[in-house]
């Protein structure tokens, strides 16, 4: 009974050490798979229109969303998990979601990019708790490819978006009344 007790003990202990170990290899994956995603998708991003590498090098933080996934039919929902970059270092790992109801059928796959061009709204997005386009900031959707240039020396807005590489069957994909919501990665 006493040795038991003891095995019970031992592994309840080597359980707690396991669940303490300070980087779980599941997470670490995660990260990279998501920095991964982030990289072709802001390549994708610049060979569709390289004007937008410009706007990138003034941005203070870049926030990039490689696969977002929506689906509806009646109710629709949206979700996927991005990364903020500051400097070119990831420093934050985010899921953004959103719901919708209304006219609408069927199922896409797309890439969104957030540039925060000035410190307050970069901060207003790393703070918060979760933070919702529209709402808690607003976000100027461009358009690029399809021969369509931007011109990146008139944007005055706080915070640019893109959204591309939409695939799939559905209406639109946009950012308005999105919530991004960090994630403990």
């Amino acid at each position: 009974m006493l040795m038991t007790r003891r095995l019970v003990l031992g592994a309840a202990l080597l359980a707690l050490v396991g669940c303490a170990s300070s980087e779980p290899a599941d997470q670490a994956a995660q990260r990279a798979e998501i920095g991964s995603g982030a990289d072709a998708a802001l390549n994708q991003l610049y060979a569709e229109d390289p004007e937008v590498r410009t706007l990138a090098d003034r941005a203070k933080g870049i926030a990039i969303f490689p696969n977002i996934v929506k689906a509806g039919f009646g109710v629709g929902a949206e979700t996927g998990d991005g990364v903020l970059r500051v400097g070119g270092e990831n420093v934050a790992y985010y899921n953004t979601s959103g719901a919708s109801i209304g006219l609408q059928i069927g199922a896409q796959s797309y890439s969104q990019v957030l540039m925060f061009l000035t410190d307050d709204a970069l901060a207003g997005f790393h703070d918060s708790a979760g933070w919702e386009a529209g709402v808690d900031g607003s976000v100027a959707v461009l358009k690029t490819g399809a021969g369509g240039k931007i011109d990146t020396t008139n944007i005055t807005e706080p915070v640019v978006g893109f959204v591309f590489g939409q695939q799939g069957l559905m209406a639109d994909a946009t950012i308005e009344g999105s919530k991004y919501t960090k994630l403990d990665l």
